[in-house]
């Protein structure tokens, strides 16, 4: 994506921010290659409505001359922008739709300003649902939905079931803006579905690792991010050792036998869970310090304050063996994470 100097755009943003007809700032010069070449991460990592490959879209804002801004925008449009700049740069979409008259219609047009001026370029999807996607993160959307579970989905999508039905309906789909504009999926579901599918990488990569370490056949473990809870907790197994202990589940969705516990799981519980699988195979000495370091604090970032729903439940498919599972859903954003160990004689 096109780059600009930082210096170059804190200047033409001091100009911009005056108001009324002005000069075309440098700042919209293209900045060496040099700058150029520097990437922005792949993915989206934090809930932001702007990916870092979209920030482009904000740098139009800010530092555009008013007449330039005319030329894509309402000019009642561009002097609300343009007043307000003059207190504060803009800094997200929501920010920029608290302008009076800037909508949906009006962010779609400053984005085809900004990819018209060069700000952003292809790296840089567009603005769907209130949000600025990248074109990995789109991807990333794109790649979720198709193969997502039933019961995950609905869980990510905790308000807006029609929209999650709709969109098991007619998957498999090519591109974000097709999931975009799906019947039954707004901003919130929309940004709920990024989230699952970027945010938690880091975490995602240790339970990739952590799955990879060699067996001998006596015990192992495994993490997961994206599974069908219901089908695991349902799964039948030869050798049941009693029922499950659940907790935050709705009454339809209690499997047979469980027992209901009266309090929601936290991050304490989620940690300790995670902390005790890996220590059940000393994956500390097997997988890369940076990689679990990596992903305990994007699993912190992701569970901080947060409260799960979930089940804890034993099974065994011979008498030989044993399994212990812990299962754990946000109750409001469905980020989910499934810890199991495992012997056997």
């Amino acid at each position: 994506m096109l780059r600009r100097l930082s210096s170059t755009l804190l200047a033409a943003s001091m100009f911009a921010g005056c108001g009324g007809i002005e000069t075309e700032p440098s700042a919209e010069t293209v900045a060496p290659a040099s700058v150029q070449s520097q990437q922005a991460p792949i993915l989206t990592t934090t809930d932001v409505d702007v990916a870092p490959d979209c920030q482009g879209i904000l740098a139009f804002v800010n530092t555009s001359s008013y007449a330039t801004l005319d030329q894509f925008l309402p000019s009642n449009v561009v002097t609300n922008l343009v007043n307000r700049r003059a207190t504060a740069p803009f800094t997200s979409l929501a920010d920029l739709s608290s302008v009076p008259l800037v909508g949906e219609t009006r962010l779609k047009q400053i984005e085809g300003g900004a990819r018209n001026r060069d700000f952003i370029d292809a790296d840089c999807t567009g603005i769907f649902d209130g949000i600025a996607l990248s074109h990995d993160d789109a991807a990333a959307i794109v790649s979720l939905v198709n193969t997502i579970d039933d019961s995950e989905l609905h869980d990510v999508l905790p308000d807006a079931w029609n929209g999650a039905a709709n969109l098991l309906n007619l998957r498999p789909f090519t591109s974000a803006q097709a999931i975009s504009n799906v019947t039954g999926i707004g901003d919130v579901s929309f940004r709920n579905i990024r989230n699952s599918a970027t945010l938690s990488r880091p975490f995602e990569a240790l339970a990739t690792a952590l799955n990879a370490i060699p067996s001998n056949g006596s015990y192992g473990a495994v993490l997961q991010r994206h599974f069908d809870w219901w089908e695991v907790v349902t799964a039948n197994h030869p050798y049941s050792r009693g029922g499950p202990t659940c907790f935050g589940l709705e009454p339809s969705s209690v499997p047979s036998g469980a027992t209901i516990r009266p309090y929601l799981a936290n991050a304490a519980e989620v940690r300790a869970e995670v902390n005790s699988t890996l220590a059940y195979v000393n994956a500390s000495s097997k997988i890369p310090a940076g990689v679990i370091s990596a992903g305990l604090a994007n699993l912190d970032a992701r569970i901080a304050g947060r409260s799960f729903k979930g089940c804890i439940f034993s099974y065994a498919d011979d008498p030989w063996s044993s399994h212990s599972a812990a299962i754990f859903v946000d109750t409001v954003n469905g980020f989910s994470v499934l810890s199991e160990t495992w012997w056997a004689e």
